[in-house]
């Protein structure tokens, strides 16, 4: 039998030799999971004997991995925001980059609205409403999805960040009308599929091949769901709302001038953290 540590580095080796960016990170990851353990946990554990089972199962993810399987996948468990998330391939792998609609949100309510009622639309995996419901906990919040799978992984998540009291989990097409009864808001939020239909098999193999396309397709121009939303769903911006979109690269001025055409005001374009323009914000 291995030690935790001849695990780890075996695992870290591999993933080094295939390129595999994030070699270091990534084995630890899978090696925590196999062993059933917290990434910490196996840092203190790293000189304890594993079992014949747990190299097996490290075995049985790496050889995932190599096949281009994201780690999310392999293990069910990702972080966002500094919270723990619940990963299938039903909804996509929650990314940094979406985090600053989270800090734009609390930037937006902060001083102003601190008890709004948010709407997370396009939700997925409900990374956004349990963020924004973490940081702000007087809001109240409704997380919207067409797929009823996304939705479960999207409950599953406000459970286990004891959020339930808070969050409504409802299934609706971001394309149509609200379901009715649905009320107003202070704040809409949206991560809506904005990958041109065109660029899909483009994309590199680990995001193409595994993760729902449903989740990715925004149309022939990536835009389909931004014109979805603010036709249909505006209307349910209380006076002074606000609307904060993520977008694909190129989008952000495209977004935004929608927005002003709708009759939002003050539209804004901001960076992520690889100085991308990636949000829209615009107020009613």
């Amino acid at each position: 039998m291995k030690t935790y540590n001849e695990l780890y580095i075996n695992t870290r080796n591999t993933l080094k030799r295939a390129e595999i960016e994030a070699y270091a990170l990534e084995a630890r990851v899978l090696v925590a999971s196999a062993a059933g353990k917290t990434v910490q946990q196996l840092l203190r554990d790293l000189n304890l004997y594993t079992t014949d089972k747990v190299e097996a199962l490290v075995q049985e993810y790496t050889d995932r991995r190599l096949k281009g399987e994201p780690v999310a996948y392999i293990t069910g468990d990702w972080e966002f925001y500094g919270l723990p998330m619940k990963v299938t391939k039903d909804v996509l792998i929650p990314r940094t980059d979406t985090e600053l609609l989270v800090d734009l949100s609390k930037e937006a309510l902060t001083g102003w609205k601190m008890d709004a009622r948010v709407l997370d639309l396009c939700c997925g995996s409900g990374c956004i409403t349990c963020a924004v419901g973490h940081e702000l906990p007087a809001t109240k919040l409704v997380a919207v999805d067409l797929s009823a799978s996304a939705l479960e992984i999207c409950r599953q998540n406000v459970n286990l960040n004891r959020l339930t009291t808070r969050v409504i989990c409802m299934q609706a097409d971001a394309l149509a009308s609200p379901p009715l009864g649905i009320g107003s808001f202070d704040l809409i939020v949206s991560n809506p599929p904005y990958i041109q239909s065109g660029e899909i098999a483009a994309l590199d193999r680990s995001v193409r091949d595994y993760e729902p396309m449903w989740a990715l397709d925004g149309g022939k121009d990536g835009l389909r769901f931004y014109k979805g939303i603010i036709k249909h769903w505006k209307t349910l911006l209380r006076p002074q709302g606000l609307i904060i979109f993520e977008v694909g690269e190129g989008q952000a001025d495209t977004v935004a001038d929608m927005l002003m055409a709708a009759g939002f005001s003050a539209c804004t374009v901001h960076r992520d953290t690889r100085g991308v323009l990636r949000a829209v914000v615009g107020r009613m």
